[in-house]
């Protein structure tokens, strides 16, 4: 599991002394106990690893924009925290599909649903959501489905 993974990876930090992954990687078990407290309320629990794989996502959303607004502001300190923090949560995120894969898993889901213009755009990202919502990074994904249907 997921999870585990990250969990082994913070003894290993640990160990080696390396403090800002051992850093980086307290921040994502910090969100992951966050969002188990959040879900303990829910009515249905997702899968742990796509649980997991959500928090990553947004953590690492998160510190694209950090970087960018840094850079911006001439904070380029703060920019190289982020950046490390962001390598060492893309390590533990699967492999995420190229634009290419991702246009034809759109076609495939276009020709599946059998979706006529943009007024069928919600049925198509909400399918490619199912199938590839841990592989793709669903803001440019939306954007493609949309000069898919136009």
């Amino acid at each position: 599991m997921l999870r585990d993974t990250i969990k082994a990876a913070q003894v290993a930090a640990m160990k080696a002394g390396d403090k800002p992954r051992l850093a980086a990687v307290r921040l994502i078990l910090a969100k992951l106990k966050d969002k188990d407290i959040e879900l303990r309320t829910a009515a249905q629990v997702p899968d742990d690893d796509l649980l997991v794989t959500d928090v990553l996502q947004k953590m690492a959303k998160q510190r694209r924009e950090s970087i960018t607004l840094y850079e911006q502001g001439g904070r380029q300190e703060l920019a190289d925290v982020e950046k490390a923090e962001l390598v060492v949560i893309e390590e533990f995120l699967p492999a995420m599909m190229s634009e290419d894969e991702v246009k034809a898993a759109i076609a495939g889901i276009i020709a599946e649903t059998g979706a006529a213009g943009m007024k069928d755009m919600g049925k198509v990202v909400g399918a490619l959501k199912a199938k590839h919502g841990t592989q793709i990074d669903m803001g440019k994904a939306s954007g493609l489905v949309k000069a898919a249907l136009s």
